[in-house]
């Protein structure tokens, strides 16, 4: 009997994440930076999509075609359930990936999503994966990929090695995949207890596995105990895909293209000597130890002339994301956190605090006076996007078009909200894309949905909800006890969405 998994963790199902990587118009604030022709994306396919979160939302939100395939039965059940609430929703299959490349009812694409599988399947799958890319990517097209990357795993590798073995070995017979996880953490903890001259030699594993303790077994599950685990160099990757004729576009990381954020001048210069840019990429994630790269790679890259490079940058719709005054100035880097420049930064808050959209060449026009020039506003919508703060929005008539069915996808993982916070995402017809919700504010927009109007009313619904689920509430890591407790938490959280959440949600079209 063939194992239809290829030795794929799958008697558990995926965290039910949402990766705005994979929404291809945040690529054209990457590509603007890497000075590149940009693509338009009408057709666009995921191939393992999870449970298919991420498709749906972007599907619903925008009026790209999706198709994609996630080869577990169960996560492919619930992704179509979501794709149902969709008029024109993704096309998606539970195919493996030797059967949905092989099809010949798909369309060509602009936009292949890979994230999240590459490191964990089998060199037959990557090569299928080179094989479909090569044949349906469009020229111009580009494709997203993510993967684990020395050498920053370099020292996981046989850490991992040892956590499988153990699991293949020492559990309980019957054991199931959580069990052979924490058995395998607790054992491995144990081991470096004992001081080992490997745990003294890599002294960084410590803090890793401190790290893994306090994450999702889930994830853990699906992350580090699949048969298939292979921590890639830029190098071999670019080797792969060189058969489908991609060159490398840029980093969809957006930290990542400001080299000053990450690397010192010396470093800089070092880059500075090396015209290969397959080896140049190769000298950067050795400077910055990477361990998880995010890419984006085209299928015959053209360069932009700098009045295009302008023209399309100022054309370029933004929107805020975040209330304004929660927005800190200040970014993490590999150098430590850095102070965004109050004088460029306020002023752009300050102008898109209303959460109205606005073009990039809007914004330089009403901040002309600041002396802020379109490269400095570039940047800026740079590190905001990473902060979440901000995102790239459609034209309004398409906001306006996939309303419907943004809300429809909404009302579904609404009502999924009543039983659980597995999903804490929303579709947004304006960003084409998702915004994060938590699960309480999920209840209280549920609440308004009802007709409810006060934040009182609001929080008696949530807690009404968490009753017949026997569920209560945590705070600072203590449960709260009865009626009068968990009210007064939901009341204050009611009127904190009322104040600073609600008036961006209207504005993003969920509420």
């Amino acid at each position: 009997m063939t194992d239809w998994t290829s030795g794929y963790v799958a008697d558990i199902g995926y965290t039910y994440g949402y990766y705005d990587l994979v929404n291809p118009l945040r690529a054209k604030l990457a590509l603007l930076k890497a000075g590149l022709v940009l693509p338009e994306i009408a057709t666009a396919c995921e191939l393992g999509f999870g449970q298919g979160l991420s498709v749906n939302i972007h599907g619903a939100a925008s009026t790209t075609k999706w198709y994609g395939t996630d080869f577990n039965p169960s996560q492919a059940g619930y992704a179509q359930e979501l794709a149902a609430n969709i008029a024109d929703g993704p096309q998606l299959f539970d195919q493996s990936f030797a059967e949905f490349c092989s099809r010949t009812d798909l369309p060509d694409f602009d936009f292949i999503a890979v994230h999240g599988i590459w490191s964990w399947i089998s060199d037959e799958n990557r090569a299928i994966i080179v094989d479909f890319v090569q044949r349906k990517l469009k020229v111009g097209g580009v494709l997203y990929i993510s993967y684990n990357t020395q050498p920053g795993f370099a020292a996981m590798l046989p850490v991992r090695d040892l956590m499988t073995q153990h699991a293949a070995i020492m559990a309980p017979p019957g054991a199931g995949v959580l069990a052979k996880v924490d058995g395998a953490l607790a054992f491995t903890n144990k081991l470096m207890a004992t001081n080992p001259a490997f745990g003294l030699a890599n002294p960084q594993i410590a803090e890793r596995l401190k790290k893994l303790e306090s994450q999702d077994r889930h994830y853990l599950a699906h992350e580090y105990f699949n048969r298939d685990w292979l921590p890639m160099s830029f190098a071999d990757m670019a080797g792969l895909l060189s058969p489908a004729k991609l060159d490398f576009a840029c980093s969809a990381a957006y930290t990542e293209l400001l080299p000053g954020l990450n690397l010192t001048p010396e470093q800089q210069a070092l880059l500075g000597e090396i015209p290969d840019a397959v080896f140049r990429q190769s000298i950067v994630d050795f400077m910055t130890n990477q361990q998880f790269r995010r890419d984006y790679w085209v299928k015959g890259k053209r360069g932009l002339q700098a009045i295009e490079y302008a023209e399309q940058l100022r054309a370029l719709r933004v929107v805020l994301c975040e209330h304004a005054g929660a927005i800190q100035l200040t970014v993490k880097t590999l150098l430590g956190e850095r102070a965004l420049t109050d004088v460029i930064y306020k002023p752009i808050i300050d102008l898109l605090s209303d959460h109205a959209v606005r073009t990039i060449g809007d914004i330089e026009q009403a901040l002309s006076s600041r002396g802020i020039v379109l490269t400095q506003l570039h940047e800026a919508c740079l590190l905001l996007a990473h902060k979440g703060a901000l995102a790239i929005a459609q034209e309004p008539s398409i906001a306006n078009l996939r309303r419907p069915q943004t809300d429809r996808l909404n009302q579904r993982l609404l009502r999924q909200a009543r039983g659980g916070g597995e999903v804490s995402a929303l579709a947004s017809p304006v960003t084409g894309g998702g915004v994060t919700v938590g699960r309480f504010q999920q209840l209280f927009i549920s609440a308004i949905a009802e007709g409810k109007q006060q934040p009182s009313e609001w929080a008696h619904y949530a807690w009404q909800v968490l009753k017949a689920s026997q569920q209560t509430i945590r705070k600072l890591d203590v449960a709260l006890v009865g009626d009068e407790e968990n009210l007064a938490e939901l009341s204050s959280q009611a009127i904190e969405f009322r104040d600073l959440r609600l008036p961006l949600l209207r504005a993003l079209g969920i509420v």
